[in-house]
């Protein structure tokens, strides 16, 4: 019986791990806008280091952490500038694919001549 158990203890295990960082990222705001995303990051900039901190006074561990690189990247601007040239390829698209075609049709052209 317990060999029916075990498989269903682990999968309940797993679900409950998935469904919790699901919920972790839903309530800090990461699967929300670019600024609800933002601040998510600036959140987590400030917790992280004294956490690991805490963690390496408890464990015993007397190893020096580099410093934070400043990082200058806005993902607001970097998911804007990725929509504008994503928009901008498709509104080019048929424009390009004309071009290409006739491109196309010339070589041919050459080539039978």
């Amino acid at each position: 019986m317990a060999a029916r158990i075990w498989p269903l203890v682990k999968l309940a295990t797993k679900v409950t791990i998935a469904g919790g960082a699901v919920y972790v990222a839903c309530d800090s705001g990461l699967l929300g806008s670019s600024e609800q995303g933002s601040v998510a990051l600036e959140k987590a900039k400030a917790a992280v280091p004294p956490a690991l901190e805490e963690w390496m006074k408890y464990f015993g561990l007397e190893a020096q952490l580099p410093t934070m690189p400043k990082i200058e990247f806005s993902p607001v601007n970097s998911w804007n500038a990725g929509v504008r040239w994503t928009i901008s390829s498709l509104s080019e698209a048929p424009t390009r694919a004309s071009e290409y075609t006739n491109q196309g049709l010339q070589y041919v052209k050459e080539l039978i001549k």
